[in-house]
C-alpha cells in the first residue's frame, strides 16, 4: 500500500510543484514541466480513495460525494502545506496537491519594482493580480500582503479558498478567514469584513457579481483591496469587470472603477531556459488621470497605448517583459512567441536583440 508521507516526503524533498494521484500510474511529481513518477506500485482505485481519505477532512468528503469535487488546504506536518483538489473521474477518485513555497518570496525574486511597493502605502483603493490558473496570482498577493504586515500597523483580513500562504502578526494585526470553515462564500464573507474594522481586505477571488460589487465598494469606502480575475490582460481586466454587471448599471460601474482602481497586475508563469524552475512574466498598469478618463469615456482599448508611453513610469506591457526576460537569458524563443501579444512586432524586436 502506497504511504501519503512517503509521496509527500518526496514532493517536499524535491521541490515538485505538484503531486498527482490517479488511478492506473504510481503517484506523479511535477518537475518543471515534466511530470515524474515516484518509485513506488502503480495506484489501484482503493489506492487513491485511502490516500484522499487520509488527509481529507469529513466535511470535504462529504461535499466530492455530493459535488464530485473539493478544494481545501492541508499542512504535511512542518514541512510543508499543500493547496489540495480532490474530484471524480472515470468513476475513481484523484487527488492533486500543489506545494506551497515554504517562504514569501520578495519583490526582487518576483520581479517587482518599487512602483508596487508604493500602492500598498495607499489608505484606499483596488489592486487586481489576473491571470490564467497557475499563474502564480496567489504567491504574488501572499508577497504584498507580507510587506503591508511588515512595514505598516493596519488590520489586514484575507477571504481565501483555501488558505495557503500562513501568515503571522508582524507590525500588522492579519486575520485569515477560509471558505467553507470561517465563512459560507466571498461575498457574504465580504460583506461581514467591512463591519470587522480592516484597513485592508485580500478577496482571494472575484468569484460572482455580488463579490465584485463589495470588493468595489469597499475599496471606494477606504480600504486597500486586492483580489484576482482570470484574465489575459490590464484592459480585458476592466472590460471583464464591467460586462459582468446589468447593462442598466455598467455606467455607474465604469466611474467607480475609475475612481477606486489603483493597478492591475497581469502575470504568466514560464519555464526558465535551463529548467530550473519558473519565472513569471508581468504585464503592469498604474492607473493615472489618463486612465481613469478612459475607463470614464469607455476607451479601454487605448490602455495598452499609455502602457507603451509610461514604461519610466513602471508601467510595461506582457510583451515587453517576455522580451526582457529572452534578452536576459532566461527564456526560450519558443516561450515568447507562445505568450506574447504582438506576435509581428515581437518577432522583429527579437531579431534586434539577436
Amino acid at each position: 500500500m502506497v504511504q501519503i508521507q512517503k509521496v509527500l516526503e518526496a514532493a517536499v524533498a524535491r521541490e515538485a510543484e505538484d503531486v498527482i494521484l490517479t488511478v492506473g500510474r504510481p503517484p506523479m511529481l511535477r518537475l518543471g514541466t515534466e511530470l515524474e513518477p515516484v518509485k513506488t506500485e502503480t495506484l489501484e482505485p482503493e489506492d487513491t480513495v485511502s490516500l484522499m481519505k487520509s488527509i481529507t477532512p469529513e466535511r470535504y468528503q462529504q461535499q466530492l460525494q455530493e459535488e464530485g469535487s473539493a478544494d481545501f488546504g492541508f499542512s504535511f506536518e512542518e514541512q510543508g502545506r499543500f493547496r489540495v483538489a480532490i474530484f471524480r473521474q472515470s468513476g475513481n477518485v484523484c487527488v492533486v496537491l500543489r506545494l506551497i513555497p515554504d517562504r514569501i518570496r520578495g519583490f526582487d525574486e518576483l520581479g517587482l519594482g518599487d512602483e508596487i511597493k508604493e500602492l500598498l502605502y495607499k489608505p484606499r483603493g483596488l489592486v487586481l493580480v489576473t491571470g490564467p490558473t497557475g499563474s502564480g496570482k496567489t504567491t504574488t498577493l501572499a508577497t504584498m500582503i507580507d510587506y503591508v504586515n511588515r512595514h505598516r500597523k493596519q488590520h489586514i483580513i484575507t477571504i481565501e479558498d483555501p488558505v495557503e500562504y500562513i501568515h503571522e502578526h508582524k507590525k500588522s494585526v492579519i486575520s485569515q478567514r477560509e471558505l467553507g470553515t470561517d465563512v459560507p462564500d466571498f461575498a457574504r464573507a465580504l460583506s461581514t469584513a467591512l463591519r470587522q474594522a480592516p484597513d485592508v481586505i485580500l478577496v482571494g477571488e472575484m468569484r460572482d457579481l455580488e463579490s465584485t460589487r463589495l470588493a468595489i465598494r469597499a475599496a471606494e469606502t477606504g480600504h486597500l483591496v486586492f483580489s484576482t480575475v482570470h484574465t489575459q490582460s490590464a484592459h480585458t481586466t476592466v472590460d471583464r469587470i464591467i460586462d459582468e454587471f446589468p447593462h442598466e448599471q455598467q455606467e455607474q460601474v465604469r466611474s467607480q472603477l475609475s475612481t477606486s482602481l489603483l493597478a492591475v497586475l497581469s502575470q504568466t508563469l514560464l519555464p526558465r531556459k535551463n529548467e530550473d524552475g519558473m519565472v513569471a512574466a508581468f504585464e503592469i498598469l498604474l492607473v493615472d488621470p489618463a486612465v481613469r478618463n478612459l475607463i470614464r469615456e469607455k476607451k479601454t482599448f487605448r490602455i495598452d497605448s499609455v502602457i507603451q508611453t509610461n514604461r519610466k513610469k513602471g508601467m510595461r506591457l506582457m510583451d515587453h517583459s517576455l522580451l526582457e526576460l529572452y534578452r536576459d537569458g532566461v527564456i526560450t524563443r519558443e516561450n515568447v512567441l507562445s505568450r506574447c501579444r504582438y506576435t509581428e512586432d515581437v518577432m522583429e524586436k527579437m531579431k534586434q536583440i539577436a
